[in-house]
Order: C-alpha cells, then structure tokens, then sequence
C-alpha cells in the first residue's frame, strides 16, 4: 500500500507543476489554443507523423486525439491525409501555417523556461534543473510497460535484433547468434518459455527471455538487453524481477544464466540481484561467468 504522505507530495507537486506551466490557461503560452493542441503541434513535427503512432506516444484516446486534430485542421494548421493500399494508415502534417505556429510556440516555450529560472540564483538554477532531469527519468521509468509478447511481434523482433547487434559489436570477435546455445521462437513460447518486452511511449525500449528446458524445476535467463536510451532508469533490474517472478509462479526454482566479461555491466546487476557464480553448466562459446539463483518456495 503506498504510502498517504508520498501521495500527497505527489499531488501538491502536481498542482505546482500544471500552474508554473500554464496548464490551468486555455490559451497556453498567450496562444488562442490549449495545452493539448499545442503539445500535439510538437509531436506532429516537420516530417510529420501517423496518427496511431501519435495517439500511442501520447497515450491519447483516439476520439480525443480526433477532435484535437479536426480543431488543428479547421484553423487550417494541420492536414491529415491516407496511405497506404487501403487508405487507413493516416499521417497528420503540419501546413506552413502550423510550422509557423509550432515555431512561435518554441520561442514562447524558451521565453516561459527563462522567466522560470531568471529569478533564481546560479546555485538554484542548477539545483532545478538537475531536480527537474531526476523528475524527468523517474516519471519515464513508471511510464514503462512490460508484457510478454509473441517472439515474432515487431516489437520482440527489434529487441532482438538490437541485442544481436550489441554483443556483435561488444564483444572480442563479434557473436554470431548461429554458434551460440538457442534461443528459438519455440523456446520463448509457453510453456517452453517467454519473452517479455519493455515499451515506454510506444517504443520497444527492452526485453529478457525465459528458456525452460523440458519444463522442469530449472530454467535460463536469455536475451536480456536495454536499450542505451534508457539505460540508468532502473529497467535492467525491473526485468530481471518481472522474469523471476513469472518463473516462480510457473514452478521455476532454479534460475541460471551465462554472460560474457565483456557486459560488465551486467555482471553487476546479477551480482547486486543475488545471483552467485557457479562452475560453468553449459557449452556456450561466448560465455566467461556462469550465474545461478534459487527461487524461494512459494515465491
């Protein structure tokens, strides 16, 4: 249960934040517009952008997105047009008009953050700033999502390819996927196993597998990667939690994993998760630590 006093805190600053900001105005920023069509104006872009990737990143209702849309294009800001062989992939532009708006809502935005820090003393603007920044990757933090998708979801595919890329290019030789132990689409399937990924704003940001050989009492962790975007966010540790806590509730006591000396990094977070390093279990030609951690009964 959280705590009374922590969400208090959280809603008095809330209500500082959304007044500073001008949130509580319609026309934010002295603009005949509100906050919301202002901010969808920004996403939108130079080269613009589909519109269910806009209601996604925004996390947006699409009837609300809609009518903030159809008010973008009836001051003539914003056109929105089909593509694609059916014509439902729709992609919302900015006219010159709205690249204009959007401009001059950016120089109020900078004029606004001035008059917020003016005021202040070098030691306090830089107390803010790095106060707003840690705010920043927190909020981002509990904005990430995790599920267990289908190996063959676009979004597991990107993990994937990313974690292929990283070690190729990280570790002493390169790694080619084809030499290592497997980890096929049918091991990351249940019941042989799962593969969970990390989404924030839309985007795959994360992911770590689970291998269950024969279903027995024992199992693998596979394919643990971060992007670098978010690395710092506290991600690596919340997937490696969320993957022992479905192995415990299949049945899993045993969870084991190899990494190279290469991903340090790594290495500190098995440590720090309480994973002991054992004699080597298995042949995998990348590997120079060997980890192991039992699973309370009951966990």
């Amino acid at each position: 249960m959280m705590d009374a006093k922590e969400i208090e805190r959280v809603r008095r600053f809330q209500r500082t934040v959304t007044q500073r900001i001008g949130v509580l105005n319609d026309r934010f920023l002295a603009r005949d517009r509100p906050l919301g069509q202002a901010r969808v104006l920004w996403e939108i872009g130079a080269e613009g952008r589909e519109v269910r990737a806009l209601r996604a990143r925004l996390e947006l209702d699409s009837g609300y997105l809609s009518r903030l849309l159809r008010s973008l294009e009836s001051d003539g800001l914003v056109v929105v047009d089909g593509g694609g062989p059916d014509g439902r992939v729709r992609t919302a532009r900015l006219t010159p008009a709205g690249a204009a708006e959007r401009a001059e809502l950016d120089r109020r935005s900078d004029a606004a953050a001035v008059s917020m820090l003016r005021p202040l003393s070098g030691s306090q603007r830089e107390r803010l700033v790095s106060a707003m920044s840690e705010v920043e990757r927190l909020l981002l933090a509990s904005m990430v999502t995790i599920d267990a998708l289908d190996p063959r979801h676009p979004s597991a595919r990107h993990c994937v390819r990313a974690y292929v890329a990283e070690l190729a290019g990280r570790f002493e030789g390169g790694f080619d996927p084809a030499r290592s132990i497997s980890a096929g689409d049918q091991e990351l399937r249940p019941p042989a196993g799962l593969l969970l990924v990390a989404v924030l704003q839309a985007e795959p940001v994360g992911c770590v597998a689970l291998k269950r050989p024969a279903g027995g009492s024992v199992a693998e962790i596979k394919r643990m990667w971060v992007d670098q975007a978010v690395r710092g966010l506290g991600l690596g540790r919340r997937l490696l939690d969320e993957v022992e806590a479905r192995a415990a509730g299949a049945g899993v006591r045993t969870l084991r994993l190899e990494t190279n000396r290469a991903l340090t990094e790594a290495i500190a977070l098995y440590r720090a998760a309480g994973y002991r390093e054992v004699a080597a279990f298995s042949d995998e030609p990348y590997a120079h630590h060997w980890f192991e951690k039992r699973l309370p009964p009951g966990a």
